[in-house]
């Protein structure tokens, strides 16, 4: 049965065979990536990851006018640790051209979030100003993750490899990820259980990583709820794309860091 990953994953392959026409110049002499895993690591709190996203497969529009810049500077302002940034077309409205327009508002690290299967996205995203790449474990045979996370090392930048399941976990944990994010929307349905978090979270910080807990995220005790399993960080887009009181809304789920029972 074709999934929705299947039909993204499938446009995907049309929109990097467009890429690769464009080609890209990747210049030495851009300025120096912002590390973001010593904050996830030192901060007594969760980083948050606020995320720049026009639509999504299962809310559809969530904004058009809300110009990715002025987000960003917002985001900023009320504490985030970094921003994330949506640059797929088909499904989410994005482009490497809203990266690149908060690359020049803010000074944050940014994350290239997308459904990354070719150097050529990583090209574009590192050359759009991310300082973070996001690879998805469920999009990539193992193989692949692994040469896409040595390339994109290669060229300074962090991953945030992102995972849903056990198989997932492997797939990680076989390229040596540092950053691992607990996705706890299930790509293949866009079902979302916060249980994801809690069942993976502590496996998650036992293998050495630092933890991210993606997806979800509605009130305070949904941030407690990932701490408790030992996130270090939480990526939140939706929630804050909508909420009508932007900086009290992020500044709400900066909740302390919690320590976890590893199992």
């Amino acid at each position: 049965m074709e999934t929705i990953l299947h039909k993204i994953l499938a446009e995907k392959e049309k929109e990097v065979a467009l890429l690769k026409g464009k080609g890209v110049y990747l210049s030495r002499n851009l300025p120096k990536r912002k590390p973001f895993i010593q904050t996830l690591k030192q901060a007594r709190d969760l980083a948050i990851i606020a995320e720049y996203k026009r639509a999504s497969p299962s809310r559809g529009l969530i904004s058009g006018n809300i110009l990715p810049g002025e987000q960003a500077k917002i985001y900023e302002q009320a504490g985030a640790a970094a921003i994330s940034v949506l640059t797929d077309q088909k499904f989410f409205k994005g482009s490497f051209d809203d990266l690149r327009e908060v690359r020049n508002a803010v000074d944050l690290p940014l994350l290239c979030k997308d459904f990354i299967i070719d150097e050529s996205q990583i090209n574009h995203a590192f050359r759009a100003g991310a300082d973070i790449i996001l690879l998805i474990a469920a999009a990539l045979e193992k193989t692949r993750l692994q040469s896409l996370y040595t390339y994109a090392k290669s060229l300074g930048l962090e991953v945030l490899v992102e995972i849903h399941n056990e198989e997932d976990l492997l797939k990680a944990q076989s390229a040596e990820a540092k950053i691992i994010g607990i996705n706890n929307r299930d790509l293949r349905t866009f079902n979302v259980s916060l249980g994801t978090t809690s069942a993976l979270g502590p496996r998650v910080r036992a293998s050495g990583a630092c933890l991210i807990s993606e997806s979800g995220m509605k009130t305070a005790e949904d941030a407690k709820l990932a701490a408790r399993a030992g996130a270090q960080g939480l990526l939140i887009g939706q929630t804050l794309m909508e909420s009508g009181s932007l900086k009290a809304s992020l500044r709400e789920f900066i909740v302390p860091k919690m320590e976890v029972a590893q199992r």
